[in-house]
């Protein structure tokens, strides 16, 4: 039995392992995850005029497996690191933000992969993936000048924290 199947489907965050052999199966468990979180969101959201459009309350309390499953779902590449820790991929890279409920999105790779010179156009894509998923996603320039996203929830939005 592979991982996956013995602990669940967890969306690619940028951190973890790159497995192109498995490529189309992942495909797979991606759209069936994302379908399933349009789902949630139909039922959380109802009574909004377009209840997809908006975070269900479970995407709030799990920001970061939210975000990540987005990206993946758009298609975005994930960043990837090796045995030793070593980035062996360039991608996006979502861990948890500075404030509750907000998540980092970052565009890593490993040395001379370029991946300083697309992210921000590449981050720029990974924007317009969430905001059409209703997510406040912000361009920011962090140390060294290289840009990052601050991603939270849209303006009146519960967050777990009750803000």
């Amino acid at each position: 039995m592979r991982a996956e199947e013995e602990s669940g489907f967890e969306p690619a965050a940028g951190d973890g392992p790159s497995d192109p052999g498995q490529a189309r199966e992942r495909a797979a468990s991606v759209r069936s995850a994302f379908a399933g979180l349009l789902q949630i969101r139909r039922l959380a959201n109802d009574g909004r005029a377009d209840p997809e459009s908006v975070p269900a309350p479970w995407e709030l309390h799990r920001p970061v497996r939210a975000v990540a499953l987005a990206l993946e779902a758009a298609g975005l590449p994930a960043s990837a690191v090796g045995p030793s820790g070593e980035r062996t991929a360039k991608g996006y890279r979502a861990t948890a933000g500075a404030s509750p409920g907000t998540v980092r999105v970052e565009w890593p790779g490993p040395p001379g992969s370029g991946a300083a010179y697309e992210e921000e156009g590449e981050l720029n894509r990974c924007a317009a993936a969430l905001r059409e998923l209703g997510w406040t996603a912000l361009l920011y320039r962090g140390p060294r000048g290289r840009r990052f996203l601050e991603v939270e929830p849209p303006a009146g939005a519960r967050r777990p924290d009750g803000r």
